[in-house]
């Protein structure tokens, strides 16, 4: 069985090299760019089975926000996971937006990097998968029938609800924020606000979690916008 391939896009070289250790001990093979347009090149050349972007890079060309614009803009897939520094919310927020599977801060833990790799790869593998429906504990969703069930009781949803848990619940674990959110379900032409998100929010907790005052699934990223959850639910609200 071929490995998979990890881009780590970092012009700092003894970060690349921890990386590269600790990606290499788990078995994954990995390749590196030091700049945006070196990382656009291996995307193109190499189809890495994901990639770590580090946000700021040198020189004049693409900046790693850039460089993912360029690769979704392009309708280029291939899972994402951005490095910021400590601290720096606004980018981690453009990045949520644009399509990233996730982000990290340094510092950080090379086996906390590890894990959320696996957890990326192993979510996005099964997406790769076409399902006509899904199902996570007592909720159970039909894609095909747009229908919705909970303990075997039909949930009556309104179409953008659907289109809220369909969007969140196909991507577990994903963080969207509400700007993103608002554009993929409502269009970009509307003219609401992210309010209509967290009213939706709301209403679909109301009908889908057991305590919505404490949802376990439809989970609030604070400062960011929402996630679907689900383990066992013991992470905070």
């Amino acid at each position: 069985m071929a490995k998979q391939l990890i881009l780590v896009v970092d012009d700092e070289a003894n970060v690349v090299e921890l990386l590269r250790y600790n990606l290499e001990q788990q078995g994954f093979e990995v390749i590196d760019a030091a700049n945006g347009n070196e990382a656009l090149d291996a995307v193109e050349k190499e189809h890495p089975d994901i990639v770590l972007l580090d946000v700021v890079l040198p020189g004049s060309g693409p900046s790693g926000i850039e460089v993912m614009k360029t690769l979704r803009h392009n309708n280029n897939k291939t899972p994402i996971i951005m490095v910021t520094a400590k601290g720096e919310e606004i980018d981690r927020v453009l990045g949520l937006e644009m399509g990233c599977d996730d982000y990290v801060s340094k510092p950080f833990s090379p086996r906390e990097l590890v894990a959320r790799v696996k957890a990326v790869l192993r979510r996005t593998s099964d997406h790769m998968e076409e399902k006509d429906e899904i199902s996570f504990d007592s909720l159970s969703i039909n894609l095909v029938k747009h229908e919705v069930r909970k303990n075997g009781e039909i949930v009556d949803l309104k179409p953008k609800e659907f289109d809220l848990l369909r969007m969140m619940a196909t991507n577990p674990g994903r963080v969207f924020t509400r700007d993103y959110l608002l554009e993929q379900l409502w269009g970009y032409d509307y003219l609401g606000d992210t309010r209509t998100v967290d009213v939706h929010m709301r209403r679909l907790r109301q009908k889908i979690e057991d305590n919505p005052a404490k949802p376990r699934q439809l989970k609030t990223v604070h400062g960011i916008g929402y996630k679907f959850q689900h383990d066992d639910g013991t992470s905070k609200d």
